[in-house]
């Protein structure tokens, strides 16, 4: 008898529900059981995930999810997104698989022209009026929000590397959909507190999405109107971003 058949016995005995009640109650208890025993049972007879780990598949899954790490970080992207594709489809089920979807969206852009009528996306320029241009040439495109701590870290890495690479040749532009606690006016406060130098505009969303962009900040290399590298800015370096111009 289990404990729940035994609760309900000793209320029964003890005055507390009469025979009908009783026999309502065990039966109510039985149907309980019964779902409990076949959720137990459900994951051994399908294969679960409990039933169906298996660590020599998360380890190789680790060990591609690793090499596609470092192959973004050296701006080898056709071979990530083949390992990507290898990692997705032989290990789906894993748990670095599952770790892996966000990195898969980035690299599925990678290769991907940007719309050409992109322009009429930009609803409103902070700074540098006129200076994006993402049809010709190689710009770093960072999608970021005032409110976001992670975003205004990497503010001082982008104005040096702007001062350093711009003369060469690279275009840096900030973009922001002003969403959460940001407004207009703290966009343009922290930009002169920061004393931003690359061009900042206000886009309406519809790049974000066809950059993949789920959280922020997102960041990604154009060059003549095609995405050659999509990932975190962190990711990036001046000799990685030199290689491109």
């Amino acid at each position: 008898m289990t404990a729940s058949r035994s609760l309900v016995l000793t209320l029964a005995l003890a005055g507390c529900a009469t025979a009908d009640q009783h026999q309502q109650l065990e039966a109510r208890v039985a149907q309980m059981e019964q779902k409990v025993e076949a959720l137990e049972k459900a994951p051994k007879a399908a294969g679960g995930a409990a039933a169906a780990a298996d660590p020599a598949a998360e380890a190789a899954a680790k060990k591609l999810y690793e090499s596609i790490s470092e192959k973004v970080s050296k701006g080898e992207m056709e071979a990530a997104k083949k390992e990507m594709t290898e990692l997705t489809t032989k290990y789906g089920s894993t748990t670095m698989a599952k770790r892996a979807r966000k990195m898969a969206a980035e690299l599925e852009v990678v290769g991907k022209a940007v719309p050409s009528d992109w322009a009429k996306n930009i609803e409103k320029y902070y700074q540098g009026e006129g200076d994006i241009n993402l049809s010709t040439g190689t710009t770093l495109v960072v999608f970021w929000e005032v409110w976001c701590p992670h975003c205004r870290r990497e503010v001082p890495e982008l104005k040096e590397t702007f001062s350093k690479l711009n003369g060469k040749g690279l275009n840096v532009v900030g973009l922001t959909k002003i969403t959460r606690s940001a407004t207009e006016e703290k966009v343009v406060e922290f930009i002169k507190e920061e004393g931003v130098n690359y061009p900042t505009a206000k886009e309406d969303g519809k790049l974000s999405k066809e950059f993949n962009v789920s959280g922020i900040p997102a960041a990604a290399v154009v060059k003549d109107g095609k995405i050659i590298w999509r990932g975190h800015p962190a990711r990036l370096n001046d000799e990685l971003l030199t290689g491109w111009l």
